[in-house]
């Protein structure tokens, strides 16, 4: 499902985060960042069709902690259990081929779809940032969530 995206990848990519019902709820510069950040995009598949991509970052090497920037779907591939999958497998992936040990996402108050994704793939809700961005014609307020390396693991062992 998830795979390093590649430069035919990157541009398509590009236009899903330019897409009205995408762009909506994505950071105001996704679309810049997935280029300059092509070494941590990966491209989700569906049944051998792009239909996503997810970017993270390293934000603090030292305590191990990483960050998913950027989770788009093409809006016709929403319903389908596929953005839990993916940060559920991006998480896995990040604590066990890159050392993580902790990894973070920020998403809109407004956007109770990507809330719903980081709750069901098993981050915990862990705060507020109140009217932090200056977004969709008015102060937006920011949701926080974590998981930690041995969360991943535990969650993993209960979903046996």
């Amino acid at each position: 499902m998830l795979r390093p995206a590649s430069a035919e990848d990157l541009a398509a990519l590009v236009a899903l985060a330019r897409h009205p019902d995408v762009a909506a709820t994505l950071s105001t510069r996704a679309a810049d960042t997935l280029t300059a950040e092509s070494a941590a995009v990966l491209a989700i598949e569906d049944r051998g069709r792009l239909v996503g991509g997810v970017c993270w970052a390293l934000v603090n090497r030292r305590s191990r902690i990483a960050e998913v920037r950027t989770l788009m779907l093409d809006p016709a591939a929403r319903g389908r259990g596929l953005a839990v999958a993916t940060i559920r497998e991006l998480a896995a992936r990040l604590v066990h081929d890159h050392a993580i040990h902790r990894v973070e996402a920020e998403v809109y108050g407004f956007n109770g779809r990507a809330q719903r994704v980081f709750e069901r793939a098993g981050f915990t809700r862990e705060g507020l940032r109140r009217r932090a961005y200056d977004r969709a014609g008015g102060w937006q307020d920011g949701v926080r969530f974590g998981l930690l390396a041995e969360e991943l693991i535990d969650n993993r062992r209960c979903n046996r």
